[in-house]
């Protein structure tokens, strides 16, 4: 009643593309100044939302991508522009302002999607169930999404020690190279997206 192989398969995927250690000081770049309580809500709240979208997509991706004619490459270039958004109010500071901490729960955006529940997580999921013949692949399938949805919350739940570690002058550093590499991260996306469509309509 379990595939390791199919499990073991979706699990790397989904950590390479999901990134736990990348996340982490991206998390804490986001999460700064609030609460330790707050923090640790968040932690669960930015694994439960995307662990609800990429079930979501699961179940019904093809159909909904289908029904709004939404290609995979869109999917990923739009998905790249929001991070590139992100990115660059991490890298002016714009994340920092009282209104930002008080009012915004980036525990949904851009936290639970698209950072975590971002289009490569989903295309991969959409293609396991697709794939997944049998209860066995289809019980491991499942097992694995809620595995990495698992150690993504652990991951940002535990990064709260080293908030405490590295101070508020630590945090302005992780800050401002979280929104290098984000911003790295989104124009590669982009990058994805384009040369997609550029392969598709050649």
């Amino acid at each position: 009643m379990f595939d390791v192989a199919v499990f073991s398969t979706l699990f790397v995927t989904l950590f390479v593309i999901m990134d736990p250690p990348g996340i982490t000081p991206i998390f804490l770049a986001l999460t700064s100044g609030r609460p330790a309580k707050v923090q640790r809500r968040m932690a669960w709240q930015a694994a439960a939302v995307a662990f609800c979208v990429i079930a979501l997509f699961g179940l019904f991706g093809r159909q909904i991508l289908g029904r709004l004619h939404i290609s995979t490459p869109a999917l990923m270039i739009a998905g790249g522009l929001l991070l590139l958004l992100v990115a660059l109010d991490l890298l002016t500071g714009k994340s920092e302002e009282p209104t930002q901490t008080k009012d915004v729960n980036v525990a949904l955006v851009p936290l639970g999607m698209p950072l975590l529940a971002g289009p490569g997580a989903i295309v991969s999921v959409i293609l396991a169930v697709q794939h997944a013949h049998g209860v066995a692949a289809t019980v491991s399938v499942w097992a694995a999404i809620a595995a990495i949805h698992v150690v993504l919350y652990l991951v940002m739940r535990f990064s709260l020690v080293i908030i405490r570690v590295i101070k508020d002058g630590g945090v302005v550093l992780v800050t401002r190279l979280a929104g290098m590499m984000l911003s790295a991260l989104a124009v590669q996306q982009i990058i994805n997206g384009v040369l997609q469509v550029i392969r598709t309509a050649s």
